[in-house]
């Protein structure tokens, strides 16, 4: 069962995180295609991470952190370059965790934490890794102790660390994390505020398509005033007209994360409020994208940074229906890029 934070406190974190999400990572080109790099004090992994894991417990280490990219992702080469490439972090990595990093689609045979022979792709199947980068740390026993899907700008991988490593893990999860450090914080607020746009559906927001199927798939965006990140999302993402035209073809509905009051239907039926749906999607970051099709299933999500071409990727991934060919959203972004290859 989800554990729902007191909604002042999540009322706070979310002010915060406005303040902290300033999509400071969007000054690279999402679309191009860069070479995967690992930093050279990644571990020189024999794909046996259950005797890497065991190896880094046995140095006095929390344990290992999987990093999972895939080549040409710029993503995870701007995560690489500004995150790990950041020495301050980087000393704080390896002093809790041994790195190693692995290849989405890599057919190679392995035995992940837990012990159980897989190839790498069905291991980051298993363990959720669609979109890249993605994060994982195992602790004692393979315990996996957090998963971060996506992109993570150095302060907010800097807070994650300092979560795990500082063993609060144990006590709390990473939303209640920053809501408490949310509280003392004494960051500036930005100056946005949520505008209507043509494209967002008014209220009521009866989003139930549990019963009988909608005309087209869903898209809800969480958001709030004061967010720097929703404020660039907007300017660099939402306003080109070559994401608003496949935009078209969805009902869009934007929350406003901090709205305890408005009714909302979710696509499953239930009633609820924008700060609970929010609260219980587990997501910690704004903006943060929720997709569906027309029966309400759940297709997509991400509270990371998403730029143009990820926009355009996840908007096409839905309409086209990769999800029903088992496609994750990271193979159906690779066969787009080799179709922009295509002369």
């Amino acid at each position: 069962m989800i554990d729902i934070m007191p909604r002042h406190a999540l009322s706070v974190m979310i002010l915060w995180l406005a303040t902290v999400t300033a999509g400071s990572a969007g000054d690279f080109e999402d679309a191009a295609l860069r070479h995967i790099d690992y930093p050279d004090w990644f571990k020189e992994s024999f794909l046996d991470l259950r005797d890497d894991l065991g190896e880094a417990r046995t140095d006095g280490k929390l344990g290992l952190m999987v990093l999972f990219t895939t080549e040409g992702c710029s993503y995870c080469a701007e995560f690489i370059r500004r995150s790990l490439g950041d020495d301050a972090i980087a000393e704080t990595l390896r002093s809790g965790f041994d790195a190693v990093g692995l290849e989405i689609f890599s057919d190679a045979e392995m035995i992940a934490p837990d012990g159980i022979e897989m190839r790498v792709k069905a291991f980051a199947e298993r363990e959720g890794a669609g979109f890249a980068p993605t994060l994982l740390f195992y602790g004692e026993g393979g315990e996996r102790l957090y998963r971060a899907v996506g992109y993570q700008d150095p302060e907010r991988f800097r807070m994650l660390l300092d979560y795990l490593i500082g063993g609060r893990y144990r006590q709390e999860s990473f939303r209640d994390y920053l809501a408490v450090r949310a509280t003392s914080s004494e960051a500036a607020p930005s100056s946005y505020r949520l505008k209507p746009d043509p494209l967002f559906a008014s209220p009521p927001y009866a989003l139930d398509r549990s019963r009988i199927p909608a005309q087209h798939p869903l898209l809800v965006i969480f958001e709030s005033d004061d967010c720097a990140g929703c404020a660039s999302f907007h300017r660099e993402v939402l306003a080109l007209p070559e994401v608003r035209a496949p935009m078209a073809d969805f009902e869009v509905v934007r929350l406003d994360a901090g709205d305890d009051t408005t009714p909302v239907l979710r696509p499953d039926g239930i009633r609820t409020t924008p700060m609970d749906w929010y609260a219980e999607t587990g997501m910690s970051d704004l903006p943060a994208l929720l997709f569906f099709d027309e029966n309400g299933r759940e297709v997509l999500r991400t509270d990371a940074l998403v730029l143009r071409q990820r926009m355009m990727n996840s908007l096409m991934y839905t309409l086209e229906r990769a999800y029903e060919k088992q496609w994750s959203y990271q193979r159906f972004a690779r066969s787009k890029a080799l179709e922009r290859m295509q002369p």
